[in-house]
C-alpha cells in the first residue's frame, strides 16, 4: 500500500508538483489587481443606492432608475474581478465606460438636476472610471510580461 502520511508543507514527491505550481503562479500572476476588486463592488453598492442617500429618487426617478440598474451592473462586475479575473479584466475598459456614462448621465437621462445629483454622479462616474482605467492598465501590463 501507497505511504500516505501527511507532512505539513512538503509536496515535493507528489507528481504534479510542476503542473501545480504552474497553476498557482498563473491563478495569482497579476494579483495586483486584487486592489481594484474591492473598491469596484463598493462603488457599484454606492451607486445603486445613491439616489436614496442623495434623495434625488423622487425628483429624478428616470436618473435613480440609472444609477441602480448601473449601480448593479458595477457591483456584479467588481464580483466577477474578485472570483474570476482571467476572464473578467477584459472587461475593465466597459468599467470606464459605464464611468464616463455616470459623470454626463445627469444631463442626458435627468430633467433639472440638482448640484447634489451632478456632483455625486460625478464623483462616483470618476471613480469607476479610474478604478476601470486601473484594471486595464493592470491587465495590459500584465499581458505584455513575458512568461518564463
Amino acid at each position: 500500500m501507497a505511504d500516505v502520511s501527511h507532512r505539513p508543507g512538503d509536496i515535493s514527491g507528489h507528481p504534479d508538483v510542476t503542473e501545480m505550481r504552474d497553476r498557482y503562479a498563473r491563478v495569482l500572476g497579476g494579483r495586483d489587481v486584487v486592489l481594484v476588486d474591492g473598491p469596484v463592488l463598493l462603488a457599484g453598492l454606492y451607486c445603486a443606492i445613491s439616489p436614496w442617500t442623495v434623495h434625488f429618487s423622487g425628483a429624478q426617478p428616470q436618473l435613480a432608475f440609472n444609477n441602480l440598474i448601473l449601480g448593479i451592473a458595477i457591483a456584479v462586475l467588481g464580483f466577477g474581478l474578485a472570483m474570476g479575473p482571467a476572464r473578467m479584466y477584459g472587461l475593465s475598459w466597459a468599467l470606464a465606460a459605464v464611468g464616463v456614462w455616470l459623470i454626463v448621465a445627469p444631463w442626458v437621462v435627468g430633467s433639472n438636476p440638482t448640484t447634489g445629483t451632478i456632483v455625486n454622479n460625478i464623483i462616483v462616474g470618476a471613480i469607476t472610471c479610474l478604478l476601470g482605467l486601473a484594471a486595464a492598465a493592470m491587465l495590459m501590463r500584465a499581458t505584455r510580461r513575458p512568461t518564463a
